[in-house]
């Protein structure tokens, strides 16, 4: 049985943080004398020595602050224990369930849910990459509260255009097509392995002369490495083609494509506040 208790290491912590005794008393809504008692009992029970004044502050001791620096994770998972059974008995969602095509660029994807993070610190975000061969097959889209995906047919809910992702034709700067003389026509660039993303080694055209990847960051790096050329999102290998490491093809028509993207909503369930929020900060992070 543990002889201190966290509401001690919790008054410890805000002594330190407020300076005083009289502060902390009054941010924590108790009394003075409470204050005392609790701090002189966690010291007597732990054998040490943990605050001292200094002036008109109190100040922790080297060993207060080596403890205390250990507790605060256990203090910050508590509050966030206790915040979350509140969530719960109001009715809230405790988790968000986020479908997103891997072609969506992932700092506009992080940058948004870390404003959801702030805001909902206490919902958790479930999110699945998937690929447009592999949707509307994988199970988490069964489940999802939020989809951004390229294919608006066949899905079941209300969905809005969110943005056109721009892919170009890319091979290494040491691939033998950049060598070529000219345009590269459909019947050169037949000579060589395409890199393309499918769903679970199948291959999206059916041609076994090409390299087939589950992922995005896979097809780049093959592609990088000279496995083949391949159409990627322009944003996502912006870095290699200012390097000069990746070059676009000079082909005769097709260079560039543009793949939009369109973010759903389950159509049962209203939108409720978090998933607004989401909504709202995946738009804005554009």
């Amino acid at each position: 049985m543990n002889r201190t208790t966290l509401e001690q290491w919790a008054i410890l912590d805000c002594v330190f943080t407020t300076g005083s005794f009289a502060r902390a008393a009054d941010t924590l809504h108790r009394s003075q004398s409470s204050i005392s008692y609790n701090l002189a009992q966690l010291q007597t029970l732990l054998g040490v020595t943990l605050l001292v004044p200094e002036g008109r502050r109190t100040v922790l001791t080297p060993t207060g602050v080596t403890l205390l620096r250990q507790v605060r994770p256990l203090l910050k998972t508590f509050s966030y224990v206790e915040a979350q059974a509140a969530t719960l008995q109001e009715g809230m969602r405790s988790q968000l369930n986020l479908v997103v095509d891997v072609i969506y660029p992932r700092e506009r994807l992080f940058s948004a849910l870390q404003q959801f993070q702030q805001r909902w610190p206490h919902i958790r975000v479930r999110l699945t990459e998937v690929t447009e061969s592999m949707f509307p097959t994988m199970p988490a889209v069964d489940d999802a509260d939020v989809m951004i995906v390229t294919d608006r047919q066949n899905i079941t809910g209300r969905g809005e255009w969110l943005m056109n992702v721009d892919f170009i034709a890319v091979a290494h700067r040491d691939h033998p097509l950049l060598s070529v003389s000219g345009t590269l026509t459909e019947a050169l660039l037949g000579n060589w392995p395409r890199v393309q993303i499918a769903d679970g080694g199948k291959t999206a055209s059916g041609d076994s002369h090409n390299w087939d990847f589950s992922t995005l960051d896979a097809a780049a790096g093959a592609v990088v490495a000279g496995l083949g050329y391949g159409w990627l999102p322009q944003a996502y290998i912006h870095q290699q083609l200012a390097a000069g490491i990746l070059k676009p093809l000079p082909l005769s028509h097709g260079t560039h494509r543009v793949t939009p993207l369109h973010i759903i909503l389950r159509q049962d369930v209203p939108p409720d506040e978090p998933v607004s929020f989401l909504i709202s900060a995946l738009k804005t992070a554009l």
